[in-house]
């Protein structure tokens, strides 16, 4: 079968590494020709995955179509999938997920628990929510890791505000933040891993670590994935899932938001789950049956990211005595050039 692969970031790298285990024909479409995922793919294809005919040409060299991250042009595969291409998940979910206004809205019409939130369309519109504060600003379209959200705690800070359209989500009172990755087969079958609790850098907006399974009460566990669920099946599209929600200090879980691929919160499932999300993903595009969620025992992940001060080629340090480790596995990204920030790869630890 000849699979392909809008992206080819970390996320795609990983992917193609669970997929040499079947017998798929892999293509990759990304801009960079040293992109991490280009030795491990079939066939590199440089081009623009946002530009419309690139896709669509890409399309049709394939019998299947992934992505590996949201900005993708939709316009071509909605023309893909009236010529008869499977794509995972469907072309509709991507350009909902793709807008927060979108996406918020389809929450609400869902009856999915979602923090409260307004529209705006430019930064002047803030002037008549001064009472919606404490808030989250967040971008309707182009964020990513943290980019295209502010945090406006009071009316001085409405300066920071976006002047696009973009949401106003009221600020909660978060006690934990957590994953769940959800895969769906083509014929309906779900399966639900268990939740990764995600500890975030507060001064740079990224993942620091996160732990899985996730410290959660059995009660608010199964009201988690109660909603994951019901908002997965709202979608009506075969593919994998991950629900990044809020736990409140009132015990409340709410849905942050939905990631329409494999997910950075699933790494650890390389090593920590009898079947990753990356394998997963695979059985669900092959139609094969989907795999056991279930851990193999509790695991964490630490990020590398960039250090302070260094900007340029990738330098990596420390990996002797890390691997020297019980039971922890490196993995990097492949980045050939780092800076301050961005993330380099993640450290798995398994616990016994």
């Amino acid at each position: 079968m000849k699979l392909g692969i809008l992206g080819g970031g970390q996320l795609g790298r990983m992917l193609l590494q669970a997929g040499a285990n079947y017998t798929a024909e892999t293509y990759v479409l990304e801009n960079d020709p040293r992109c991490p995922a280009a030795d491990f793919c079939h066939h590199l294809v440089v081009g623009d995955i946002r530009d419309r005919d690139t896709v669509y040409r890409f399309g049709k060299m394939v019998e299947a179509l992934t992505i590996e991250i949201e900005s993708v042009n939709v316009d071509a595969l909605d023309d893909l999938e009236k010529e008869g291409l499977a794509i995972y998940p469907k072309p509709a979910v991507i350009r909902l997920i793709q807008n927060k206004i979108r996406q918020k809205e389809f929450y609400q019409t869902h009856g999915i628990p979602s923090p409260a939130f307004v529209v705006t369309q430019q930064r002047s519109d803030l002037a008549q929510y001064h009472g919606f504060l404490p808030a989250v600003h967040k971008l309707g379209e182009g964020g990513y890791d943290g980019k295209g959200v502010v945090v406006l705690n009071q009316i001085a800070d409405l300066e920071k505000a976006f002047d696009q359209p973009a949401v106003l989500e009221k600020k909660c009172a978060i006690a934990q933040e957590i994953s769940l990755i959800v895969g769906v087969g083509q014929n309906g079958e779900v399966v639900v891993y268990p939740p990764a609790e995600m500890i975030v850098n507060p001064d740079l907006n990224l993942l620091d670590y996160q732990l899985s399974p996730a410290r959660l009460a059995e009660k608010t566990l199964w009201v988690a994935e109660a909603i994951a669920l019901k908002l997965v099946r709202a979608f009506q599209s075969p593919g994998l899932f991950a629900v990044e929600m809020f736990v409140d200090k009132a015990g409340e879980v709410w849905v942050n938001e939905t990631a329409p691929r494999v997910h950075n919160s699933g790494h650890h499932s390389i090593e920590g789950n009898y079947s990753s999300q990356y394998d997963q993903l695979w059985r669900i595009m092959l139609g094969y049956p989907l795999g056991n969620t279930a851990p193999l025992l509790p695991a964490a992940i630490v990020n590398l990211i960039g250090e302070e001060g260094h900007s340029g080629e990738a330098v990596y340090e420390g990996l002797e005595q890390v691997l020297k480790m019980d039971k922890a596995f490196v993995h990097l990204y492949g980045k050939k050039q780092t800076k301050p920030g961005p993330k380099n790869g993640p450290c798995h630890h398994l616990v016994k």
